[in-house]
């Protein structure tokens, strides 16, 4: 299975109050620390949402399924199989997100953001951003027939607090 990694890093960062994807965990940014964790799992990766990557499809402001969507068509037109998605603010991945998600679609339960979505859902996200429906990923993960996976905790930043508590607690 060929499968595209699509970091969605198109948020405003408003609780973190400045661009979190640039934001430092011990020097490095938060979504250098992603791109690392997601490249050896991955057959590419992409950013979604952001320069130099794909722009949100549609534009707009339509949160994360924006992003996910333009990684769906990218991965549809390049021929991968599926897309595996994952936040700007997770800076621990584990190394087998795989193998969490096992077939696809599925979504981790705690961080919905993180999940294995087929390339051949991309008209399907298509029509369901046309409509006035639930933009949420747990939304689309309902219509789109997605499975809940349990995974460990995964660490996710949305505050400054929490860069800050995270910096100075053990790591996984």
């Amino acid at each position: 299975m060929r499968l595209l990694g699509a970091i969605l890093a198109g948020g405003l960062s408003r609780r973190f109050g400045s661009d979190k994807a640039q934001a430092l965990l011990d020097g490095t940014p938060l979504i250098d620390r992603v791109i690392a964790a997601l490249t050896p799992q991955v057959d590419a990766v992409i950013l979604c949402g952001r320069a130099p990557g794909l722009a949100d499809r549609p534009p707009g402001g339509l949160g994360p399924l924006a992003g996910l969507n333009a990684a769906l068509h990218h991965a549809q037109a390049l021929g991968f199989d599926a897309v595996l998605s994952v936040p700007c603010d997770a800076p621990y991945l584990p190394g087998d997100l795989r193998l969490i998600l096992g077939e696809g679609p599925a979504f981790i339960a705690d961080q919905p953001v993180i999940g294995l979505w087929p390339a051949s859902l991309a008209a399907r996200l298509d029509l369901h951003l046309s409509t006035d429906g639930d933009r949420s990923l747990r939304g689309w993960a309902r219509i789109a027939g997605a499975a809940a996976r349990s995974a460990p905790p995964i660490a996710n930043i949305n505050t400054a607090a929490d860069l800050a508590a995270l910096g100075t607690s053990a790591r996984p």
